[in-house]
Formats: C-alpha cells, sequence, structure tokens
C-alpha cells in the first residue's frame, strides 16, 4: 500500500512557474512508474507526464512539453513537477499517482494503469 499527497499548487499569473511534489508513504517507492495528471471541469482527467522507476525515462504530453519537468528522488519518497511558462489551459487538479514496477517494464501511459492516486491539489492560471 502507497499513500500519496501533493502539495505546491496554488493560483499564479499566466507565464508564471509553480512546483509541485508528491511525497509517497513506504519503502519501495523506487519500485513504482510515477505520473502526474490533471483534470480541468467538465473534462476527462489526462496524463501530464511519467517518469520511471530511476528516472531514466520520461514522457511529456505535447501540450506541456519543453514547459514542465518531472524529475524523482528516491531517496526522499518524492516526486516533482516543475511547470513553468503557465497557460490559464493549465488550470486543473493535478494529482501524483502510482503504477506497480516490479519488473522494471516502464508503461504508465494510461490512466487506467496506475495503482494509487494522492488527493489532488489545485492550480489555477489566471490570465
Amino acid at each position: 500500500q502507497v499513500q500519496l499527497v501533493e502539495s505546491g499548487g496554488g493560483l499564479v499569473q499566466a507565464g508564471g512557474s509553480l512546483r509541485l511534489s508528491c511525497a509517497a508513504s513506504g519503502r519501495t517507492f523506487s519500485s513504482y512508474v510515477m505520473g502526474w495528471f490533471r483534470q480541468a471541469p467538465g473534462k476527462e482527467r489526462e496524463l501530464v507526464a511519467r517518469i520511471t522507476r530511476n528516472g531514466a525515462s520520461t514522457y511529456y504530453a505535447d501540450s506541456v512539453k519543453g514547459r514542465f519537468t518531472i524529475s524523482r528522488d528516491n531517496a526522499k519518497n518524492t516526486m516533482y513537477l516543475q511547470m513553468n511558462s503557465l497557460k490559464p489551459d493549465d488550470t486543473a487538479v493535478y494529482y501524483c499517482a502510482a503504477r506497480k514496477d516490479p519488473l522494471g517494464i516502464g508503461g504508465g501511459l494510461a490512466v487506467s494503469s496506475y495503482d494509487y492516486w494522492g488527493q489532488g491539489t489545485q492550480v489555477t492560471v489566471s490570465s
């Protein structure tokens, strides 16, 4: 069982930056693929970025490429999402999620492939 707690959301003007953190409980954080998702009102939850167990491979949605950076610190059981050049379209509740990956396969590009979810943190970008 893994418990995930997001932090770092808030209100920011367009063009600004925020850094989200996701703190995980347990001693097996390094065995999970981790992902950041977001869900805006009336829209489906979408993958923003994903990082493999050791951080060697990352994936970004086209809408955030070049602006967002996902990273993790396995020693601290924490994942991060650095968000720069924020746009009003980035407004959403952001969730972190963990996918069991004992064999190091990777994956984690679908919402349904994740096993644990945080409660979410609101990010609001004003124009």
